[in-house]
């Protein structure tokens, strides 16, 4: 039977439509199509766009003032930010019946952070053997079920979150610490923003159909053209280097930006999951938004050390 149009205003005739604009959608498979055109039109736009902007403005502001204001600032925030998403992670791990225990997970994010900042690359060291060993043991007091998949999941996000965020800290004690994580959020955005333009402009080739099917081989080149601009200026004008120094930076945070968001986007897809969480409006959850800078900030660390070589004995 086809579908009838809804009624209005009871029995009143219907008024037909005129030339003068789009006729409003009047059947159940019409308002259907509208529905579906709404949806895939903000799936295209990927995000609440004004609560998106309200949130990386308050984001932004947070790094701004723990950078150059009040550091112990920034080692909260990673803090935070590492004990928020490894929650978000241990809480997706639901999804394929793998328990995490929460309590090493969180002690971890904690650790890791407060021993970069107060005694170094060593100490992140020993604190990060510290914290498997302690989620090996807790999950042995726990019992045995499920254990190796709890075990190895727990080794992950320790790795994956607080480990990786804690080169951040590490990067203060850098005289241009500041600066280099300053530039590499800048080329992270720049990654991300270049990408996308020049991908739904001329992407054709897909990197990991499987992965990400809208991220192309062309959007990756455009990432990468656009972060060597801010690169070379960053480097300029920001860290008082040579130029060509920004290419470098530039070469490490596009392979390692794009490395995080394909690694993330895997793991969403084995959980059968699309976004971590929606802690952040518009945003989805605090790992949608840090998976990009993951990667990023100990490549960041390692590229600065290289810089370094590379100006001494050039």
């Amino acid at each position: 039977m086809p579908d009838q149009p809804d009624p209005v205003g009871g029995t009143a005739a219907q008024v037909p439509p005129t030339d003068s604009g789009p006729r409003a959608p009047r059947t159940r498979r019409e308002l259907r199509a509208a529905e579906q055109a709404a949806a895939a039109s903000k799936s295209k736009a990927g995000r609440d766009l004004p609560a998106a902007i309200a949130v990386g403005l308050v984001l932004l502001g947070a790094v701004l003032v723990g950078l150059f204001w009040f550091p112990l600032a920034l080692l909260a925030m990673v803090v935070v930010l590492a004990g928020l998403g490894s929650w978000e992670v241990a809480r997706a791990t639901s999804h394929v019946r793998t328990a995490v225990p929460l309590t090493p997970v969180l002690l971890a994010c904690a650790l890791l952070p407060a021993a970069a900042y107060f005694g170094g690359l060593q100490a992140l060291g020993f604190a990060y053997l510290g914290s498997l060993l302690l989620a090996v043991l807790f999950r042995i007091m726990e019992g045995l079920k499920g254990a190796s998949a709890s075990i190895m999941a727990s080794v992950f996000i320790i790795s994956w979150v607080p480990l990786l965020l804690s080169f951040a800290v590490l990067l203060l004690a850098d005289e241009k610490g500041r600066w280099l994580i300053a530039s590499m959020l800048l080329l992270v955005v720049a990654n991300d923003t270049f990408g996308y333009i020049v991908g739904v402009l001329l992407g054709r080739h897909p990197m990991a159909p499987k992965v990400s099917p809208k991220k192309s081989w062309e959007g990756f080149a455009g990432s990468m053209l656009g972060a060597m601009v801010i690169g070379a200026l960053c480097a300029q004008y920001l860290l008082q280097m040579p130029w060509w120094t920004g290419l470098i930076l530039a070469v490490f945070i596009v392979v390692a930006a794009t490395t995080g968001d394909l690694s993330e986007s895997m793991v969403k897809r084995e959980l059968g999951i699309k976004d971590m969480s929606n802690l952040l409006p518009g945003h989805g959850g605090v790992m949608d938004r840090l998976d990009s800078v993951l990667f990023s900030v100990p490549l960041t660390y390692l590229a600065s050390h290289l810089i370094d070589w590379v100006t001494t004995y050039s």
